[in-house]
């Protein structure tokens, strides 16, 4: 057989690391880990865990600092995330009522994680800008 001709259809050795099972990624809409991985990874989600980073904020700092966020999507997105264990929310008794979010242990592990992909998106920022560049000016040449 061919050298990188899979032995079958279904057929997944791994050429890198022995321990890495290429299965593990379930890909199913009802799979937990792929549901917890579209909450904590939408543009919203992000934002709000890197702004909370070492600090509590109110919903209306919340909003004011993320750029093009709804009213309705910062609050669906602060519940999902209370929801998940990753932000706790805390209402002070007062006239008007005051609430603080902020990063629950958990969620300060993600946000770990989160720093180490903005990270490398910074050392390969412009790496991605001429593969876009190249991919692009491909696309205009098939297109004319």
């Amino acid at each position: 057989m061919e050298d990188g001709t899979s032995k079958s259809p279904g057929y997944c050795e791994s050429t890198v690391d022995d321990d890495y099972d290429v299965w593990q990624w379930d890909t199913r809409e009802d799979c937990e880990v792929r549901q917890i991985l579209d909450r904590v990874a939408d543009k919203w989600s992000l934002l709000v865990i890197a702004l909370l980073d070492c600090q509590s904020l109110r919903f209306t700092q919340l909003r004011r600092e993320i750029d093009g966020v709804s009213q309705r999507m910062l609050s669906v997105t602060l519940r999902h995330l209370e929801r998940d264990g990753l932000v706790s929310r805390t209402v002070h008794p007062v006239v008007p009522p005051r609430v603080d979010y902020a990063l629950t242990p958990l969620g300060r592990t993600l946000h770990q994680t989160i720093k180490s992909l903005v990270t490398w998106t910074e050392e390969h920022r412009q790496e991605i800008a001429t593969a876009r560049a190249a991919y692009d000016q491909r696309r205009e040449m098939m297109e004319a």
